[in-house]
């Protein structure tokens, strides 16, 4: 294969064929394929820096959920022997020999800091993840018609003039104090509302973009506004979703890190939980890496989230693949 036909993903032939003179065929232009999501990727990965964090992002969840897999975290086992509690690393090690678990130390149970960490690593990117899928998808589908739908428009501004006034954080504290505050729970408190920002994100968008011809001429062809949403709005605006998505996803875990630092959190162990529990180690010595492991590693889960999802948001706008 020559360059021209790498350049152009084309075959010699269908490069070089003769073609008899045709008004119709001499307006054929000779073009590379395109491919939006290969495209994406391509215009992604060409930056070191991307595969770099995306590496780490994977390493992260892959970690997060496989290790408590192969190694069930047990908080209780060293319950009772007091040795085994609030150990630094290096006496940690010493005391049960060298293994990962112990390179943390332990907490005041007995336990490895470093199990516990994992665990509510995966309590906290679990409950992240499952509240980003509902309220992007509840809220992307909704704003779509309500940015098209000026009837849907009259009643959703109202309702959102009401409910997007009171602060969210308060609403989702009174909700988890209403109920046990459980995995479900917080899922429930943090997608009840937690959809409508994003919907009134995408009608403002879909508002800019609705009223252009080939919206009009599908209209007037009697689609309904819920196929020209969904076929001719959303994907123009996927660039836009990607980008909103990559800033849900990093603060569902910051809302659950500090209700649970304020002890208004769920009783699973999660990160904040953790953090929460390890408060009284931050100023001990040598107690420290009981409370700063947990904070480093949400630190680090929330940043990787967000640089990811902002470069790839970046990397699906059509304009950067020129």
């Amino acid at each position: 294969m020559n360059d021209l036909e790498k350049k152009y993903n084309m075959s010699e032939k269908e490069l070089f064929s003769r073609i008899d003179h045709d008004s119709l065929e001499s307006e054929v232009i000779t073009a590379p394929r395109y491919s939006y999501w290969q495209s994406v990727f391509k215009v992604f990965f060409r930056k070191k820096i991307n595969i770099v964090i995306l590496s780490l992002l994977l390493f992260i969840i892959l970690f997060t959920y496989i290790y408590p897999a192969i190694f069930p975290y047990d908080a209780d086992s060293n319950l009772l022997n007091g040795a085994l509690k609030h150990l630094s690393p290096s006496k940690a090690i010493e005391a049960n020999g060298f293994a990962l678990k112990w390179i943390l130390g332990s907490g005041a149970s007995g336990q490895s800091t470093f199990d516990q960490m994992w665990n509510g690593a995966r309590i906290s990117i679990s409950l992240a993840f499952v509240c980003a899928a509902i309220n992007m998808s509840v809220g992307v589908v909704l704003g779509a018609v309500w940015g098209f739908s000026k009837k849907f428009d009259m009643i959703m501004t109202e309702v959102y003039n009401i409910i997007g006034n009171i602060p969210y954080i308060l609403m989702i504290s009174v909700l988890v104090m209403l109920f046990t505050a459980s995995f479900g729970t917080m899922v429930f408190a943090l997608t009840i509302t937690g959809w409508l920002g994003i919907a009134y994100f995408i009608r403002t968008q879909v508002i800019i973009i609705r009223d252009r011809e080939y919206n009009l001429a599908s209209r007037c062809l009697g689609t309904s506004i819920f196929t020209i949403a969904i076929k001719n709005i959303l994907p123009f605006m996927t660039s836009v979703i990607v980008t909103l998505a990559a800033t849900e996803i990093p603060s569902y875990i910051s809302y659950e890190v500090f209700l649970s630092y304020i002890g208004m959190g769920m009783k699973d162990m999660s990160l904040g939980k953790i953090i929460f529990s390890a408060e009284a180690s931050m100023l001990t010595p040598g107690w420290q890496f009981e409370f700063w492991s947990p904070v480093i590693l949400t630190s680090i889960i929330t940043i990787v989230l967000y640089v990811v999802g902002q470069n790839l948001g970046d990397a699906s706008d059509p304009r950067t693949h020129m």
